[in-house]
């Protein structure tokens, strides 16, 4: 789905006006502590214009600080860090000016219509009032909003108040748009949708600066990623790069009754078979990343195998030694 389009709105040429070329954003030893804790750790990463590239890690990996830092809201203690060409350090107020934010919570306001929320947002952040009026009715129509425009924010479900979160931080045509957990908490259709969303800005031009900690967000939305845990970045590059250098080829799926569990941990640890249970499923990895021979239990009752292809999700086992979901 990367890169997808929905056909009921289709990318607007004009509907972004400030981009940039080149390295859009720009982090060296990037640095800041937390009392005796770092909670970024000297990391060093650049995003290419019209990039979607996204920070992956578990609650406290150092993702929401790194961001934070990004959009001028949280000191940087050591490192540079520029965006589109302004220094963070320096010149936070004006980095904010050419940047998008949607943090975890959304803030919008409940009391307002969609209109409302959006025209307001766009007036304080110093459009002309004619101006914000005019920029309110072209993001309605670019995030297909325009016939929730008269709609109060309390009556909309989550998936589409993500939604307008996202319009609104298009208000002031910002070169960068940083989202925190774009997808936290949305059902399964709503979070497609968001994508989609994302997918149309990515092709309006926008560059897209995203953390999560969704595997399959992950590997939809980002051209690159870099994998984060206490505040380190352990390695970066394209999705299929990062699955090539550090998953299993392949990866066997046992579904196993509770009955017989005991008796597959056995033969499993006997063998010295690699393995890990999640639910009542075990994920069994061979040799140097083959398909493992499991054929001694193809007849035992209470389990069924199935194969997959190595992905994300064992990337980050491999590099961290827990599941990603671990905070």
């Amino acid at each position: 789905m990367r890169g997808s389009v929905s056909d009921e709105s289709q990318p607007n040429k004009h509907f972004v006006t400030n981009t940039v070329t080149g390295r859009v954003i720009q982090a060296k030893n990037l640095y800041r502590k937390y009392g005796n804790i770092a909670a970024v750790d000297g990391i060093t990463f650049h995003v290419e214009s019209g990039e979607t590239y996204g920070l992956l890690g578990p609650n406290g990996a150092g993702k929401t600080t790194t961001m934070r830092m990004l959009s001028g809201l949280t000191p940087v203690d050591s490192g540079t860090l520029t965006v589109a060409g302004i220094d963070v350090v320096r010149d936070s107020r004006r980095v904010r000016e050419t940047m998008g934010v949607v943090t975890q919570h959304d803030g919008l306001d409940t009391g307002l219509t969609v209109f409302q929320n959006l025209f307001l947002y766009g007036f304080l952040s110093g459009l002309s009032k004619a101006g914000a009026q005019k920029r309110t009715h072209e993001v309605l129509e670019f995030f297909n909003l325009r016939d929730r425009s008269r709609a109060n924010v309390y009556d909309l479900s989550g998936g589409m108040k993500r939604r307008l979160a996202i319009a609104r931080s298009m208000m002031c045509s910002p070169t960068v748009i940083v989202l925190d957990e774009p997808s936290t908490g949305l059902d399964p259709q709503s979070r497609n949708r968001v994508w989609e969303e994302l997918a149309i800005l990515k092709e309006s031009g926008v560059t897209v600066l995203l953390s999560t900690h969704y595997m399959e967000e992950a590997a939809t939305l980002c051209d690159r990623l870099s994998i984060m845990d206490q505040g380190k970045i352990l390695d970066e590059g394209t999705p299929d790069q990062m699955i090539r250098r550090h998953a299993p080829k392949e990866v066997a799926q046992l579904r196993v009754a509770p009955a017989s569990l005991r008796f597959v941990r056995d033969y499993l640890d006997k063998r010295k078979i690699t393995f890990r249970e999640v639910g009542a499923l075990v994920s069994v990895t061979g040799a140097e990343g083959d398909r493992p021979d499991l054929s001694d239990l193809d007849h035992v009752d209470g389990v069924r195998t199935s194969y997959r292809l190595g992905n994300l999700e064992d990337v980050f086992l491999t590099l961290t030694g827990r599941e990603l979901r671990d905070g």
